[in-house]
């Protein structure tokens, strides 16, 4: 009789758990799946970025002569140097969408103007090369602004003077800071238009062997530019933003 009563019991327990199988198998179909939080995806954007522009650079024309043996009279005395318009090429590198690397480069003519020494005294084509590290504000959609700060050095050659004077001029390299402020206005994810303002760092030292004069040139021209910007170099596809955003 008791291996009958437990016989009756194992069964009934099995019977029980097959009832309650298909309840507990359709709760678990029915439960929520945990789902993992997709990886952040980094957003694309162009990181090359040429800009070619026409610039106004007006130099801050001040200056002395700081000796002169034979005229001590010149001590002091104004140097001027005259302004121009000049193409410029810049390129830009984007590390991310925020920071980038600029490079400039361009050439120019510069006029000494020493009105002790008769006017102009001589002239010679300089390349000034600037770089500078940049932050650009995205939150404006297509107009994006800029700042940035850099290190120029500006070399000086084909230097002659004034073919009425009995002289050797000389100019030395410079080396200065340089700060900007500007923006691009994207007028799709390749094209847009630029403009920015510059301050440069530029005050060379100079000399007029034949009459013992010395000095240097204030130059720190403002340099004004505008002109045309073309960004690429990032995935393609419908979601690469490109420069807008």
């Amino acid at each position: 009789m008791m291996m009958t009563a437990s016989v009756a019991c194992v069964l009934a327990a099995v019977a029980i758990a097959q009832a309650s199988a298909p309840a507990l198998a359709g709760d678990l179909a029915n439960a929520p799946l945990l789902e993992s939080a997709p990886p952040p995806v980094a957003e694309p954007f162009d990181p090359f970025l040429i800009r070619l522009k026409g610039v106004y650079v007006r130099p801050d024309g001040t200056g002395k002569i700081s000796t002169s043996p034979y005229i001590p009279s010149l001590v002091d005395a104004d140097v001027k140097v005259g302004s121009e318009f000049i193409p410029v090429v810049e390129a830009s590198y984007f590390f991310t969408k925020n920071l980038s690397v600029q490079a400039v480069c361009c050439v120019s003519y510069a006029a000494l103007n020493i009105p002790m020494l008769g006017g102009t005294v001589g002239h010679a084509w300089a390349v000034p090369e600037t770089v500078f590290a940049q932050y650009h504000f995205t939150d404006f959609g297509a107009f994006q602004p800029y700042v940035g700060v850099g290190v120029d050095y500006a070399h000086f050659f084909d230097v002659k003077t004034n073919s009425r004077l009995p002289y050797t001029l000389h100019v030395e390299d410079s080396w200065g800071l340089a700060g900007q402020i500007g923006f691009d206005y994207m007028i799709n994810r390749h094209w847009g238009l630029t403009f920015d303002v510059e301050r440069i760092g530029i005050e060379p030292n100079w000399k007029v062997r034949a009459l013992g004069a010395t000095g240097d040139a204030h130059i720190d021209p403002w340099v004004i530019g505008a002109g045309v910007a073309y960004r690429f170099g990032g995935p393609d596809g419908p979601t690469a933003v490109g420069a807008r955003y």
